[in-house]
């Protein structure tokens, strides 16, 4: 069981890190500020809760494993909160670029 424990992890792990790969692509690539902002909130918690899936089975307690899904909510929540808030500037001042 541990070995298809440990295959999960690294599966999850590394197709979050390919994620987050994706996420810097397009926060280098697109054009402008509000679809580097959609690249990087939509690709980066879906990164983050892969890795948080991968890493749950190799927890030594249930108190970790609560922990680690209390963070990656947390950094949703805060994501979304500073996406709204950075593209509520954008919109006002009409800066981008």
């Amino acid at each position: 069981m541990s070995l298809v424990m440990d295959i999960w992890t690294i599966c999850a792990v590394s197709a979050g890190a390919l994620f987050f790969l994706a996420g810097t692509v397009g926060l280098l690539r697109f054009p402008d500020t509000l679809t580097r902002l959609h690249a990087l909130t939509k690709v980066d918690n879906l990164g983050l809760g892969l890795i948080v899936l991968g890493l749950l089975p190799q927890t030594s307690s249930l108190l970790l494993a609560v922990k680690l899904v209390i963070v990656w909510l947390l950094v949703q929540l805060s994501g979304a909160v500073v996406t709204q808030l950075v593209a509520g500037a954008i919109r006002q001042h009409g800066a981008d670029g």
